[in-house]
């Protein structure tokens, strides 16, 4: 595909970003090394062909992920180094631009050896992307699946661009798309994943792989979930606690967000302002003799106060983009208990069919009608079934009704382990967001420290060239 624009500039939000991630997943160094064989042989047996070449064998890659239980960012470094523009035709023949990402990986122990090979790398876009998250949604519904990073700007203050082909922002979103490739391989459960493991080593063949796997075909639609959430009579009070809480968080990082894009706005505004005093200044020191030199020099100090405001909310928009994670992480949150209101709705409504089925077999043993029915009037209007068909019936029924009392108890089995599973990946979640938001504000507020000491150190070198004067 021909190119259309050089790569995207990198920029120092990445060494920043870089570090907070490596202390964030507690990625170290380990002597395991990870492999894959494609089946792809000259003489593939019969069975295992699926076209003109045969696919990676899942069954292969799980058994060689699964080997030990050691996250695979334990085992591979993982990196979304850079971002390139393209142009190509979509889906409807027309001509579009948009953007790449080249991810590169390498097995934890080559980084010691003096002989290391190049890494393994190849190229996704945004939407690739979005279909693997898609895939671990459906595929691990009691897990808090880490979200992507933005597809559009948004929250974004005056001087940035919304457009989602600026590089600025093309960068902030290569960054975001590491740190969810990171947070994957660093779950326990999701790097383990085969499909996960497919999108970081082959280049193609991962899309078919993962629609074999019928994930699309369990997505839940969007009417079934909202007529459970005001169907379902018994709800777990914690999960109604967690999704008032997601809501809640959402709710205030936006407002958090909004405030602070104003402030950037003010802020750019003030800093940029001082650039005046070193124009006025410079012109004042060419009407003095005596006091040129020290008007000169202090004009000289207000144009780098002014300069100095682009690096601030450069790295800025880097601790506003982990804050925007937690907004999108809020959704990740609500979505598992979407999940289980479905399970909770579908095991009332087995539960419910069930005590229909037993109340039809006690009205037909004893011929009693309790409630108005079709079957009551019908009876009445044609007179009584015969002893063979009631017996006929009764045997239909206590089929029926040994079917729903083994369906009732999978729904509860399957409850019980949704919220058990749930539970624990929740925990976890809570116990990460703590670090991860204690960790952004803590750095925020030294930055905001470092930008007024800054400050303080602009306004004494003037205030010593003013006394020099």
């Amino acid at each position: 595909v021909p190119l259309i624009a050089a790569q995207v500039p990198r920029r120092r939000l990445r060494s920043i970003n870089q570090r907070t991630m490596a202390d964030r997943v507690g990625l170290d160094e380990d002597e395991v090394s990870v492999g894959i064989n494609p089946a792809l042989g000259p003489d593939p047996e019969p069975e295992a062909e699926t076209g003109p070449e045969a696919g990676p064998d899942i069954s292969d890659v799980k058994s060689t992920i699964m080997e030990d239980k050691t996250c695979l960012s334990k085992k591979m470094e993982i990196n979304v180094s850079e971002a390139e523009k393209r142009t190509g035709k979509n889906a409807m023949n027309m001509q579009e631009i948009y953007t790449v990402y080249l991810i590169e990986t390498r097995p934890q122990d080559s980084q010691n050896d003096e002989d290391s090979s190049a890494p393994d790398s190849l190229w996704r876009r945004y939407s690739e992307f979005e279909l693997l998250r898609n895939y671990l949604v459906v595929t691990y519904p009691c897990i808090v699946v880490p979200p992507l990073p933005e597809k559009r700007a948004e929250f974004v203050w005056h001087k940035l661009s919304a457009d989602n082909m600026d590089p600025d922002f093309v960068e902030r979103r290569r960054i975001g798309l590491e740190n969810f490739l990171l947070r994957v391989a660093s779950h326990s459960t999701l790097s383990c994943d085969p499909i996960f493991y497919l999108f970081l080593t082959q280049e193609s063949g991962w899309k078919e792989a993962a629609n074999e796997t019928g994930f699309q075909a369990k997505v839940d639609s969007r009417l079934k979930a909202l007529n459970a959430t005001f169907r379902v009579k018994n709800p777990d009070q914690r999960f109604m606690e967690l999704k008032h809480y997601g809501d809640e968080l959402q709710s205030i990082i936006s407002h958090l967000l909004r405030v602070r894009a104003r402030v950037a706005d003010r802020l750019y505004g003030v800093y940029k302002v001082h650039g005046n005093y070193g124009r006025v200044f410079s012109e004042w020191s060419a009407i003095e003799k005596e006091m040129g030199d020290g008007l000169q020099s202090a004009g000289h100090h207000m144009d780098v106060y002014a300069a100095s405001i682009d690096d601030i909310l450069e790295e800025e928009e880097h601790y506003a983009d982990q804050l925007k994670e937690y907004l999108f992480f809020a959704e990740a949150l609500r979505s598992v208990c979407r999940k289980h209101e479905l399970q909770q709705y579908d095991l009332e409504m087995a539960a419910l069919d069930l005590t229909s089925k037993k109340q039809q077999r006690e009205e037909l043993a004893t011929g009693t009608v309790r409630t108005f029915s079709l079957k009551g009037m019908t009876s009445k209007l044609f007179g009584q079934e015969t002893p063979e068909q009631r017996e006929a019936k009764l045997n239909v029924l206590e089929e029926q009704i040994a079917d729903g009392e083994e369906l009732v108890k999978a729904k509860n089995l399957e409850c019980d382990d949704f919220i058990k599973d749930a539970w624990a990946d929740i925990e976890r979640f809570k116990e990460q967001k703590n670090n991860d938001l204690k960790e952004a504000l803590i750095s925020y507020a030294v930055m905001q420290i470092s930008m007024c000491k800054k400050g303080i150190q602009v306004w004494t070198n003037a205030k010593e060239c003013f006394s020099k004067m």
